[in-house]
């Protein structure tokens, strides 16, 4: 709905098709836009629809389509259409060629004679309907294209001057934009009410509108402003005459006209709406429809030209109140300038709409239509309130009252987000303090309705579109973030992009702790909603390949009380500032831990946790860098067992740990003790492991801290030494693989950087380093990497002994002064040392005759 042209239809009715068409049918659309994907089979169109495997299928083979091929059947093609042979051949011929050059998202180029030909039989006024509509749909996928050469001068029939439009607003040429407004209000204004019908051409005019807001006058906005107006408040309430087909048995009576219905069955006793219901539709009813589709776009895009009505914003709210009382008993007159006469006419129109949508449909898919109309109208309110506030006093109560009748129905609930954008613009200048329509909007609706996919995704679209407009009710979106992961956990894949650029809005000093916990417990909240929803089904319902069903301990956990409060907590709605240690759960969810979902979660997490890091470092003081490092320790050997997850998270996790250190380099020495406990303790995998070292051996000095003391530097020599030991010497094993390289070649620098800071353990690290140079010559033996990487460890061993030979340059280079060290021309990684190290290395080397390994 944040397009600007609605579309709508109804089966039976053949309305006009679009986002919320019900027609399969292409071919029997009537008054499409242009560029609708239903009219005309437009490329692009479709709006979500599900392919079928045997529509999957054609696709495949369209798409592995050579060239070749697709030259024979242009040939093919030309053959037809210049022998003007317009049957069943060339429509199948024009169909395939349809569904080729739309399979790929690049374009696929047709020979120039194809092209003129597709030209020639759109404009011919002889061609059938069905080819000029696959005409047009080919010929809009070549665009932008040099070899399309149309022209709508000279053009009469509406619907054919419809399809031509369409192909040149393709085109997106801004001069040839403009002359088909022109050419289209020409037509519009010299039409009688005996010509062509019109609605073909109102949805090439919303699209110029869009496209090029100044291809139309200021006169000829206010004519059609003013065209509108009439054309949704006054068409006929009679219904359409029905053809008779002139038999024996054909009478007067049969072809009699008949009064439109309500979608509830009764008579209508008021105007014709979008929503009212017959059989067939009349000429002004038709454009009643179009008007309306067009109506959100229309004022906003004419907005700039409408200079002569009064600017709202120069009214107090005394003068908008009176303004309001007289705009309510002047309804009917038609002395109002034209874009004024419109908003008017609107607002009666969806004031209708409103009253429409409480009937109770005798057919599902009129209450779908229903439901659609009301977002719209919704959303045409907001927009007239905005123009003009003296509106906003008339649309005040009626939306109050509707938000109370739509959050008691669930199967209303897309309508509230419009709803809740309308309080979000408006509450503040009207005194409305809206903040229980936000609580209600985050508290309930992700918890109840996160399965919904398509709410899903314009839940978190509200989020985006409305973040400025939040200002001190931000708060109320920060503390809800718990909810909206519930969207995200169930519709990974398509919202993942969404939330990356919502993060940096959700994150803040207060939450940021809990935040990272739930995200590197996503797939565990995923695996706990699929065990919610299952668990409301009864044993029967369930598909036979239903994991619950294979493993009933998940669904019995999931009710056992003793679990209850961890399950609570991991579904909580709202933040709550405390964090619970959830392997228990991770335990009793295993079984669900393979399921699709789950996995596709856990894909998404490493993404998610960038976005967050990035969002959090630019406002983390070092308190919060300080508890978020001490949470990647904690949490880099507690994770949810996905296969493939954990990898993914320590590289990510592993990135991070030296930016927060950056971001405040006193956490090493302020939590040394847990620093010390974790490279002493069981680890998993070599990535957190290998940042950690880094970070000891940068940033535990005392040019970075004056209170790191020598007896620090020295419990974490011993505990790295022990650790380097442990990893070369002992032989691998399934719960102790091979250590990767990069692991021994941290620890060695990361000794040695110490021991440059403390002078007492060069001996003591130069021999480690000799034993490490003589073990890496046999890198068959123990646990050392292979020989490549054995070589990698050997280089890097003889380059610090070479250096430790110089204990004052040592010093210079791994503990280099603030003056040196910013900017650092020599930046050091997890894996090499610095450019200079080398170099240093090398001119030892010449010095004491040296030679390398």
């Amino acid at each position: 709905m944040r397009h600007g042209t609605l579309h709508v239809t109804r089966p039976g009715s053949r309305r006009c098709c679009g986002l919320f068409s019900r027609s399969r049918q292409r071919a029997e659309c009537e008054g499409c836009s242009p560029d609708c994907g239903g009219g005309g089979g437009g490329g692009g169109g479709g709006g979500g629809r599900m392919f079928t495997t045997g529509a999957e299928s054609l696709l495949l083979q369209a798409r592995e389509i050579r060239d070749e091929e697709l030259g024979k059947l242009c040939t093919r093609v030309c053959a037809l259409l210049r022998k003007e042979d317009w049957g069943p051949d060339a429509l199948d011929a024009l169909r395939r060629l349809f569904l080729i050059v739309s399979a790929t998202k690049y374009s696929r180029r047709l020979e120039k004679p194809c092209v003129a030909l597709l030209q020639t039989t759109l404009c011919s006024p002889t061609c059938p309907e069905q080819l000029q509509l696959l005409c047009a749909a080919v010929l809009r996928e070549m665009a932008p294209s040099d070899s399309l050469s149309l022209s709508c001068d000279h053009i009469q029939n509406t619907r054919q001057l419809g399809l031509v439009a369409s192909v040149l607003l393709a085109q997106g040429d801004q001069q040839q934009v403009r002359s088909l407004g022109q050419r289209v209000l020409k037509v519009l204004e010299s039409r009688q009410p005996e010509g062509p019908s019109l609605r073909h051409l109102l949805p090439v005019v919303s699209k110029v509108t869009s496209l090029a807001p100044d291809a139309l006058h200021e006169e000829q906005t206010r004519a059609l402003s003013k065209r509108l107006g009439d054309w949704l408040r006054y068409a006929s309430v009679q219904q359409g005459v029905a053809h008779s087909s002139g038999g024996f048995f054909s009478t007067p009576r049969a072809r009699q006209l008949g009064p439109v219905t309500e979608v509830d069955g009764a008579v209508a006793t008021d105007f014709f709406t979008v929503l009212s219901t017959g059989q067939r539709f009349t000429e002004d009813q038709w454009l009643n429809v179009q008007a309306f589709s067009m109506l959100r776009a229309w004022l906003l895009d004419s907005e700039p030209g409408a200079s002569g009505a009064p600017d709202a914003d120069d009214k107090s709210e005394l003068e908008g109140s009176t303004r309001s009382v007289l705009s309510a008993t002047s309804t009917a007159s038609h002395l109002l300038p034209p874009q004024e006469w419109l908003r008017e006419k609107a607002f009666e129109y969806c004031q209708r709409l409103l009253e429409q949508s409480n009937r109770r449909a005798l057919r599902k898919a009129d209450s779908d239509l229903q439901k659609a109309c009301l977002v719209e109208a919704v959303l045409v309110l907001d927009v007239l309130c905005r123009q003009d506030p003296s509106f906003l006093y008339r649309t005040l109560s009626c939306l109050k009252a509707l938000h109370t009748r739509l959050r008691g129905d669930p199967a209303w609930v897309r309508a509230l987000l419009p709803v809740a954008q309308f309080f979000l613009h408006h509450g503040e200048a009207a005194a409305v303090d809206a903040e229980a329509v936000y609580q209600h909007l985050f508290t309930r609706i992700p918890a109840e309705h996160f399965h919904s996919p398509m709410l899903a995704f314009e839940f978190v679209q509200f989020c985006r579109d409305s973040l400025p407009l939040f200002g001190r009710n931000l708060g109320v979106l920060r503390t809800s973030f718990p909810n909206l992961f519930k969207f995200l956990a169930w519709n990974s894949p398509p919202l993942t992009s969404d939330f990356v650029a919502l993060l940096p809005s959700l994150v803040d000093a207060g939450t940021a702790v809990e935040m990272l916990h739930l995200l590197l417990d996503l797939p565990c909240l995923t695996a706990a909603l699929d065990l919610q929803l299952r668990s409301l089904q009864a044993a029967s319902e369930r598909p036979p390949w239903d994991i619950s069903i294979r493993a009933p301990g998940c669904l019995e956990a999931f009710r056992d009380s003793q679990a209850q409060g961890l399950f609570q907590h991991l579904l909580r709605a709202q933040a709550s500032g405390t964090v619970e240690r959830l392997t228990p759960l991770y335990r009793l969810l295993q079984p669900l831990a393979g399921c699709a979902r789950v996995v596709q979660c856990a894909e998404a997490v490493p993404t998610l946790l960038r976005a967050f890091f990035s969002a959090v470092t630019q406002i983390a003081d070092g308190a919060l860098a300080s508890q978020l490092a001490l949470l990647l320790l904690e949490r880099s050997d507690s994770l949810y067992q996905v296969p493939g997850y954990e990898a993914g998270v320590h590289r990510v996790l592993s990135s991070q740990f030296p930016a927060l250190c950056k971001l405040h380099p006193p956490l090493v020495v302020e939590h040394a003790k847990e620093l010390l406990e974790f490279v002493g303790g069981p680890r998993g995998g070599g990535h957190v492991l290998t940042s950690v070292v880094w970070a000891i051996g940068e940033y535990l000095s005392v040019s970075w801290d004056r209170r790191c003391t020598v007896e620090q530097i020295n419990n974490f020599f011993e505990a790295l030494e022990a650790l380097l030991f442990e990893v070369t010497q002992s032989r691998p094993s399934t719960t102790l693989p091979k250590c990767p390289p990069q692991v021994i070649t941290v620890l060695m620098t990361t000794l040695t950087k110490l021991a440059s800071r403390s002078q007492d353990l060069i001996p003591r690290v130069s021999l480690l380093l000799s034993k490490m140079r003589s073990l890496a010559q046999s890198p068959a033996t123990g646990s050392m990497p292979g020989e490549e990487d054995a070589g990698a460890v050997r280089t890097r061993a003889t380059e610090l002994l070479n250096l430790l030979k110089m204990p004052s340059v040592a010093q210079f280079v791994f503990t280099p002064s603030v003056e040196v060290s910013e900017p650092r021309y020599h930046r050091d990684t997890n894996t090499a040392l610095p450019l200079v190290l080398r170099t240093v290395s090398r001119l030892v080397e010449r010095e004491a005759g040296l030679l390398p390994g």
